[in-house]
């Protein structure tokens, strides 16, 4: 028995290298681990099918209860009283487990006709057996979800089980009884430990290779990650020379590769590394193989220089895997990674290089919604210019022509702030963002053409800390304030007072508008500047434009407070973030 233990064990090493074989092959991983349709059902009945029939042509032959020499490790033909120890139900069982019913089905009957057309005294109870085993192993795998748990212990009692039952049946069918018995006697150990003992390290070495498998993708994940988030800032500024050269040379930095290379539709943007002599910046795309990408969309793999086609006859890149860059399926640019050495252009560098290029992808279509965004936002402010009422202009020049009869260097002035105000406004519809100070002209210009139409009719106080004067700010931010407090706040009533104020509260910059005029009741407070209304006293169009763009350059750092009561007053407080905005 002990020498069969060894044989057994021998026969084992096969299976061993079976599964390893397969856990390499990436076709066998897909029909296993994937959703099984018919096909790969197919794919799967055959393979399991044949490693069955492996295992039983290169059985150990008993013959009387005795172990056979072994003259052949082949055996075609079994004589009568003749049978043999094998493998065979390791292929069922792995079949069953991983296949599910249909397969472990149909692979069991397989390999049981087959085992019956070998011959011997057992032929018909092991061929019986193995398609029994077939239908236990693919019902149990399903009832215990063992191919989704990786169960390795229920897989190995699984085997044992369908092991045992084969020897039950060679003693109920096989006869004569006593041989079946003595057979059994001899064979029944070692196969059932070897058998499972085969199936147990079937699973370890799939289960081995996944885990790999998955610690490679979580490093390569990781390193996609780290890579993306020090490119975000670069890419979300397009494609430029600038953003790519940068970007470009992040990539070689943090991946084994001799070259990176950045291209748009037109020519080469950044090239670092080997190559950088000829592969030049501001130049064309030479290598054909990235114009045929840029042409197609799909990732292109060239192992040689001939692959590549670059002309430069001394170029020392041999291998490159080069992908596109796309926003919104339109192809804008490529990514390319170059390699000296074809065998340096390894499986986990091309899924590495593709996650990248996804991920480059996203960035580079978050940057193009991110500039329409920003054209949206000078439309909104080329709206909000627009909205300036035509009456005010031409009540200005009535005005500046009253003046110029009476006073004429007041009528001077006054149109020079005319000027002032339509500049500002010029300005701020070209402009995302503005100088402080210059938002403050804008004020100034406006109360100075106010104040000269209606004289003593209220009064504004200036508290200004001149420090944050260069601080940019979106236009359009302070000066609608003022005119909201002016045509709103003292509609009925003959003056009033505004406190214009700018200052630094920690790291905010904050603009307040306060007056004592006629109030609001709180349900209007609660809607303006979150929606556009209708009502008699006007829109809210133009507090609801500052609140949308200071949330869209400065995101959830900026706040926007309106505090009003009924018959006492309006503050509008405005806070800034004074750092860079996410546009700038």
């Amino acid at each position: 028995m002990v020498e069969l233990f060894l044989f057994m064990l021998e026969r084992v090493g096969l299976i061993i290298v079976f599964a390893f074989l397969m856990s390499r092959w990436r076709l066998f991983r897909e029909k296993l681990f994937q959703e099984q349709g018919t096909k790969e059902k197919i794919w799967l009945i055959i393979i399991f099918s044949s490693l069955c029939i492996i295992s039983s042509y290169t059985g150990i032959k008993i013959v009387s209860g005795t172990i056979h020499p072994l003259n052949q490790m082949i055996h075609s033909t079994i004589n009568a009283e003749e049978a043999i120890a094998n493998t065979r139900l390791i292929g069922v069982a792995i079949a069953g487990i991983f296949g599910g019913p249909l397969v472990g089905v149909c692979v069991g009957i397989i390999a049981g006709i087959h085992r019956m057309t070998l011959g011997g005294f057992t032929a018909i109870a092991c061929g019986i057996s193995t398609i029994l085993a077939g239908f236990m192993t693919g019902g149990l795998s399903n009832r215990f979800k063992i191919r989704q748990t990786f169960s390795y212990k229920k897989a190995v009692i699984i085997g044992i089980c369908a092991e045992t039952i084969q020897m039950l049946v060679i003693l109920v069918v096989a006869k004569p009884f006593e041989q079946a018995l003595q057979l059994v006697t001899l064979i029944s150990m070692p196969m059932i430990l070897m058998n499972a003992f085969g199936i147990f390290l079937f699973f370890m070495i799939i289960k081995t290779f996944i885990d790999e498998e998955e610690r490679t993708k979580a490093l390569q994940t990781h390193q996609a990650f780290s890579i993306a988030q020090q490119t975000i800032e670069h890419f979300r500024k397009g494609l430029n020379e600038e953003s790519c050269q940068t970007v470009a040379e992040i990539i070689k930095r943090e991946i084994s590769v001799e070259a990176v290379a950045i291209t748009d539709k037109n020519g080469v943007l950044a090239h670092v590394g080997v190559g950088e002599d000829h592969h030049l910046i501001h130049r064309e795309i030479m290598t054909a193989l990235t114009k045929r990408v840029l042409e197609e969309g799909k990732i292109l793999v060239a192992t040689s220089a001939k692959e590549i086609q670059c002309p430069h006859d001394d170029c020392p890149l041999s291998a490159a895997i080069v992908l596109p860059l796309m926003v919104q399926h339109r192809t804008v640019g490529s990514l390319k990674l170059y390699f000296t050495k074809a065998d340096s252009l390894t499986g986990v560098k091309k899924e590495l290089a593709e996650g990248l290029s996804r991920l480059f992808s996203s960035q580079l279509e978050y940057a193009e919604i991110e500039q329409q965004r920003k054209l949206l936002k000078d439309a909104e402010i080329k709206a909000l210019q627009a909205q300036v009422h035509p009456h005010f202009f031409f009540n200005s020049l009535n005005t500046i022509s009253s003046l110029i009869r009476t006073d004429a260097d007041g009528a001077r002035a006054l149109l020079i702030k005319l000027s002032t105000f339509f500049r500002s406004n010029l300005q701020g519809a070209r402009q995302m963002l503005i100088p402080l100070k210059n938002e403050i002209d804008h004020v100034e210009a406006y109360l100075s053409i106010e104040q000269t139409r209606f004289p003593n009719r209220y009064e504004v106080e200036f508290i200004m800390d001149e420090s944050l004067f260069d601080v940019q700010i979106p236009p359009f931010t302070l000066q609608p304030l003022v005119e909201n407090a002016i045509y709103h706040a003292f509609k009925n009533r003959k003056e009033g007072k505004i406190v214009v104020k700018v200052q630094r509260v920690n790291d905010k910059l904050v603009l307040l508008t306060e007056d004592n005029g006629c109030g609001m009741r709180k349900e209007q407070v609660k809607q303006l500047g979150k929606r556009i209304m209708q009502s008699e006293q006007g829109t809210g169009t133009a507090l609801w434009n500052i609140y949308q763009r200071i949330h869209e350059i400065y995101g959830s750092d900026a706040d926007f407070y309106i505090v009003s009561t009924l018959d006492v007053g309006t503050k509008i407080m405005i806070q800034l973030p004074l750092k860079a905005t996410r546009w700038e």
